[in-house]
């Protein structure tokens, strides 16, 4: 409706330059926007006051202009000039209760659009280290970005989801040396266990496992080695104490520690991807950091900045120029021990992904990594790449409540919630709704109680709840043996005018409309809040009036509408990975 009503004033200006009324080059930007107030009209567009500087008149003279020379159409009523000169447009009833036809045709399939032809997208989100299980933190993540990417694929979008494997670096080095501790403690070795090693309890079972396919094949005595260094609790320093413990894991292990490195590794990788599935999040590639550094890819990105003058020696180490970009200072690339950096992976993952062919890169980050967006970008154009394609969306960690108290997470000391456990306990449905509800990059509180509550306080209970509503009264239709003629129905919408009916119209008829201004700014939440919004309107509509009435041309005609409906809500459900369910 928008699009219609837009073309109608691009034609009146065009008529107005044709006539000398306004200037021929001026750049037209047509804005229309939803009234909040019925009263205002249905569509209102502030075209003529961005017009009044570069054609030198007044808004509401402009305005008027702008009126007398609309083409008439069926879908406007009435026209009126309000305030400094908005254009207020009163929309045919009729017209804008074709929409229910519309829906109802469409099916699942309304709403969606091309509104990018062909262009690729790829989103990369989650990439949460595999040294333990996925916690509530990085669930909100996984919701935005799954989200996001089925927003995107709905209005047109070539979307690709991928999962980053960090199974390379000091990290996961931490986790096998972990799991090789915990495995001979298992074989009645004692010692201090590290203080920045991983204690959680998937530690020990990843231990046990390697204790009974291997018996004692990887035990040494402890000490280790002569001169371990003291860690933390013995007033030492425990990143000497970790980093020796990986040290000689390697030395004395030899070929074997692979084995305990990639038992860790696949034992997680596989957990993880098992609890993203059952939270209805899944990913088209799962790429390896290892991969890079067996193609070379890293070599590769760091020869091609070294090319560009972006590298430079100091104290044993090569840096990348990032200063030269506007970081605060120049960042290590490969370290004096030869070893490259975290940072030089992630530049050599960014140029693989633009070789791969993508139009946007959509990384989406915990929003500790703020500082990090700069120096990617930076990376990107010492290669010569345009880092304009890269869009880094950060994401606020969810703050976990539980009657009312924070719960501590931890994934390093193993005291934390999973994503796991919060699913189990409030389920996959209230998790993915409650994730989205606000804007990415806002702090997000997350109530267990409100989450597992069935109340109209609880969003996603309200919103389900409204489709099963529908269901039920469909259910009674049958009981009485009557049936719904969408036909009948759609041939008689005219009839749906009480104010009740009018509104609920009139949010359906916006649906469309939010999901591409949602896709356009990256915001799934819009689509939750008018989720909540149709809702409420349905809600009001049923408690105010009866569905199942004598008059069966109104029957069929307020079916179609609650049809309509429950359709809607059940599009917007899908994308935001949340059931509809047919009953409550």
């Amino acid at each position: 409706m928008k699009s219609k009503i837009s073309q109608l004033l691009q034609q009146a200006i065009k008529t107005l330059q044709t006539q000398g009324t306004l200037p021929e080059d001026l750049a037209i930007n047509i804005r229309l926007e939803n009234t909040r107030d019925p009263a205002h009209g249905d569509l209102a567009s502030n075209v003529a006051m961005v017009l009044a500087k570069p054609a030198k008149a007044k808004p509401r003279d402009i305005a008027q202009a702008i009126v007398a020379a609309l083409p008439t159409s069926d879908l406007v009523t009435k026209v009126e000039i309000a305030g400094p000169g908005f254009i207020n447009f009163y929309l045919n009833a009729s017209a804008s209760a074709s929409i229910i036809e519309q829906i109802l045709q469409a099916g699942d399939k309304y709403g969606q659009c091309k509104l990018e032809k062909a262009h690729k997208v790829q989103i990369e989100f989650v990439s949460a280290n595999p040294t333990g299980p996925l916690h509530v933190g990085h669930g909100r993540g996984a919701a935005y970005g799954a989200t996001l990417a089925n927003l995107l694929s709905t209005v047109g979008y070539q979307v690709q989801r991928e999962y980053y494997v960090n199974d390379a670096g000091r990290q996961m080095d931490i986790l096998c040396a972990s799991v090789w501790l915990r495995y001979l403690e298992l074989c009645g070795e004692e010692f201090t266990f590290p203080a920045n090693g991983y204690k959680g309890d998937y530690v020990w079972d990843i231990a046990a496992t390697l204790h009974r396919e291997n018996a004692e094949k990887f035990k040494h005595p402890w000490p280790i080695a002569k001169n371990l260094p003291k860690d933390e609790a013995e007033g030492g320093d425990k990143e000497e104490y970790i980093d020796a413990i990986i040290e000689h894991a390697k030395i004395l292990l030899g070929d074997n520690y692979k084995t305990v490195f990639d038992l860790g590794l696949n034992y997680l990788v596989a957990d993880i991807r098992d609890d993203l599935q059952h939270f209805g999040v899944e990913f088209d590639e799962w790429f390896s950091e290892r991969s890079l550094m067996d193609s070379d890819a890293v070599q590769t990105a760091l020869t091609l900045l070294e090319q560009n003058d972006y590298i430079y020696e100091k104290a044993g180490a090569k840096w990348f120029r990032s200063t030269h970009f506007g970081d605060e200072k120049d960042r290590v690339v490969v370290r004096d021990n030869g070893q490259t950096t975290y940072f030089a992976s992630d530049i050599a993952y960014h140029l693989n992904k633009l070789q791969r062919g993508f139009d946007t890169l959509i990384d989406i980050w915990g929003a500790d990594h703020h500082g990090y967006v700069a120096r990617v970008k930076a990376g990107i154009k010492a290669m010569g790449q345009n880092e304009e394609k890269l869009k880094v969306l950060l994401v606020q960690f969810a703050v976990l409540y539980r009657h009312g108290e924070k719960v501590p997470m931890s994934t390093r000391s193993g005291q934390f919630v999973t994503l796991r456990e919060l699913r189990k306990e409030v389920g996959s449905d209230a998790a993915r709704f409650f994730y989205v509800m606000r804007k990415c990059e806002q702090h997000l509180d997350f109530d267990l109680d409100l989450a597992k509550s069935q109340s109209n306080d609880n969003p996603v209970y309200y919103i389900q709840y409204a489709h099963a509503r529908v269901c039920s009264v469909f259910r009674q239709l049958e009981e009485k043996n009557l049936q719904y003629d969408q036909t009948l129905g759609l041939e008689n919408i005219a009839l749906l005018n009480e104010k009740h009916e009018q509104s609920l119209i009139t949010k359906l008829s916006r649906y469309s409309e939010t999901l591409q201004t949602a896709a356009k700014n990256h915001e799934p939440h819009q689509i939750a809040y008018y989720l909540r919004e149709l809702a409420n309107e349905f809600h009001s509509y049923y408690n105010a009036h009866q569905f199942i009435v004598d008059d069966d041309k109104m029957r069929q005609a307020r079916f179609a509408l609650i049809s309509a409906t429950r359709q809607v809500i059940a599009n917007g459900l899908k994308i935001l990975g949340v059931s509809a369910p047919q009953s409550m």
